[in-house]
């Protein structure tokens, strides 16, 4: 395999053919996606969150499905059901959407709770169980997750099992009125992503995954992590901390920016720019300290103050 890194820049550099001016965001999803992870985008209608599923897909060749959750989405709707065959005399599998390897679970939080609680097991254990009958996910495996943060009329929040399976939560926004022109140009006479074309597959993805956890990082590096996601269980502002799974992605998420810039190693700065988008979503801001303003990002940047950076001096 080539240098990991330049492959990676590959995948970004094309998904970037249709998703303008949003390289960071980009950027974070390939994170996701060599880190064998989940990610959750929350933004308005409009702003490319579907494109961005469909455009990793097709960059690295990998099988896409899309759901679209409503209410009356029922799991076997999402997992597969078995059919009974008269000619056989035997009940088959039809797979569902889920097994597949790019998984758009779009406007996740309009399906039931029920409906919703078909992709815990296939997210976290990479397996759906139909009838007794287990079946593994196929590998790769992402499914990223989309949910409109301003509309919540006649939806279900997800709950916090459900969130902490995501790697990744970020937002998109709007594009800048130079990059709104230029997704104009582009699509003047066709979409982008008719003419997008596969730049790796399947197996190089897999490899990435690999080299991402032979990455090295530090005894400090990892006990600053675990004082981080400690720090957030410790918070005045907090009802309920980040888990040891959040500990996990923020270490995982950190040794894949480190192979995205070139490095054998992880630094802190690659911490302290991941923070947010992996602990944010799994800290659970008490009522008081929602009143008053208190966010969940605000959590994060006051615990990022407080705990003392390796190699630094400690704040007063």
């Amino acid at each position: 395999m080539e240098d990991p890194r330049i492959v990676a820049e590959r995948i970004i550099a094309n998904v970037e053919k249709v998703i303008v001016g949003k390289t960071r965001e980009i950027r974070l999803a390939v994170t996701a996606l060599i880190c064998g992870g989940h990610m959750l985008i929350e933004d308005v209608p409009g702003v490319g969150k579907t494109m961005l599923a469909r455009a990793i897909a097709v960059s690295t060749g990998c099988t896409f499905r899309r759901i679209q959750f409503t209410p009356d989405l029922l799991p076997s709707d999402v997992t597969g059901v078995s059919i009974y065959n008269q000619k056989t005399g035997d009940f088959e599998f039809r797979p569902g959407p889920i097994l597949a390897q790019v998984v758009l679970a779009d406007e996740v939080n309009r399906a039931t709770p029920k409906t919703q609680s078909a992709l815990l097991e296939a997210m976290e254990e990479r397996q759906v169980t139909v009838d007794g009958i287990t079946y593994r996910m196929p590998q790769p495996f992402m499914v990223l997750a989309t949910q409109n943060p301003i509309e919540y009329e006649g939806t279900f929040p997800l709950p916090e099992a459900q969130l902490d399976r995501f790697l990744i939560r970020m937002f998109l926004g709007y594009p800048s009125p130079t990059d709104e022109v230029l997704v104009l140009d582009n699509q003047q006479t066709r979409h982008p992503i008719e003419a997008l074309q596969q730049v790796t597959d399947a197996n190089e993805i897999l490899q990435l995954q690999r080299a991402v956890r032979e990455i090295y990082v530090d005894p400090l590096i990892k006990q600053y992590i675990v004082q981080l996601a400690n720090a957030t269980r410790e918070h005045e502002a907090v009802y309920l901390g980040a888990s040891p799974r959040g500990s996990l992605a923020l270490f995982r998420t950190a040794q894949a920016k480190a192979l995205l810039e070139g490095r054998d190693f992880v630094i802190p700065d690659d911490v302290k720019d991941l923070a947010v988008f992996t602990l944010a979503h799994r800290v659970i801001v008490s009522p008081g300290a929602k009143v008053k303003g208190v966010t969940q990002a605000d959590v994060i940047a006051q615990c990022l103050q407080r705990v003392p950076v390796p190699g630094a001096r400690a704040r007063a």
